[in-house]
């Protein structure tokens, strides 16, 4: 597989630089856009992206603010899903893509959501993997426990046993090899030599700071403009952040969409599960 891939650039309407990874080439098709969770970055979908380029699609995967490669913003305020949906947006403007099939992992799902609520006519197709309109507090909670901490280590070994003690629960079938590619995934080699988690600790300052008693959005009319569209689902089996209730919900009111649980992993599926990938594989065939 040519996982070969050019590293771009694009400007946020705040004046950001952006870091965008581009697989494959332009075609007939709409390309792919591959948007990571909270604290990863364009690493996460090293492997999907060529797997789908390979096919014939045009696949871009941006770090979004404050991730990898991506300059980090001045206000943390600006850390939040409706900021990431108008970097997206701009993103689109400045490569003049009309319309795109998104894959997106737990947050990129949540900008995936906000698009469709604004903008319905930009989305071809999308993946939702394990994120949707209900997402369970033990799961937020979980995520608040470790984001921001700022923590450095002295090895990847060092990286991949941190990383293991955190999130062993949802990956309980991992080995050493597997923990130290997410560690090469999620952290990065800094000029100090130490390795440290690649993007900014302040995006924890809107999730900390948020009213836990103001009511959350209803994200459900914009799941709805989704059903409408090719649309997979995805689930982890062991996730504590989408519920088996609300997944079974979601596939009630979007009863034409892929629907797939990715067996012994919880939040979030790397997408190089064999269930994961035959999911994004039938989903990209109605899309093209």
């Amino acid at each position: 597989m040519d996982k070969s891939f050019t590293d771009r650039h694009w400007q946020s309407a705040d004046g950001l630089t952006l870091h965008f990874r581009e697989y494959g080439s332009a075609g007939n098709r709409p390309p792919v856009i591959c948007l990571h969770g909270l604290t990863r970055n364009a690493r996460d979908f090293e492997d999907l992206a060529p797997h789908i380029a390979g096919q014939g699609w045009r696949v871009l995967v941006p770090s979004m603010r404050g991730r990898g490669d991506s300059d980090y913003a001045e206000d943390p305020e600006s850390y939040q899903v409706g900021t990431y949906m108008l970097d997206v947006l701009a993103l689109l403007d400045a490569e003049e893509i009309d319309s795109f099939v998104s894959i997106g992992t737990s947050m990129g799902g949540l900008i995936t959501l906000a698009l469709a609520a604004v903008h319905p006519d930009r989305i071809k197709g999308a993946v939702l993997n394990d994120v949707g309109p209900l997402l369970e507090t033990a799961g937020l909670d979980a995520i608040k426990t470790y984001v921001g901490q700022g923590r450095s280590f002295p090895t990847w070994m060092h990286a991949a046993r941190a990383l293991e003690e955190v999130h062993g629960d949802a990956f309980p079938d991992y080995g050493t090899e597997e923990w130290i590619a997410m560690a090469k995934r999620t952290l990065t080699l800094c000029n100090n030599g130490r390795i440290a988690f690649d993007y900014d600790m302040k995006i924890a300052e809107p999730i900390m700071a948020a009213d836990e008693a103001a009511v959350p959005p209803d994200l459900w009319p914009a799941f709805g403009v989704l059903a409408g569209k090719p649309l997979a689902l995805l689930r982890g089996e062991l996730s504590q952040l989408l519920s088996v209730q609300a997944f079974e919900e979601m596939q009630r009111r979007a009863p034409g969409a892929i629907a797939a649980t990715v067996p012994a992993v919880g939040h979030a599926p790397t997408l190089d599960e064999p269930e994961a990938r035959a999911a994004i594989d039938a989903l990209l065939a109605r899309c093209a």
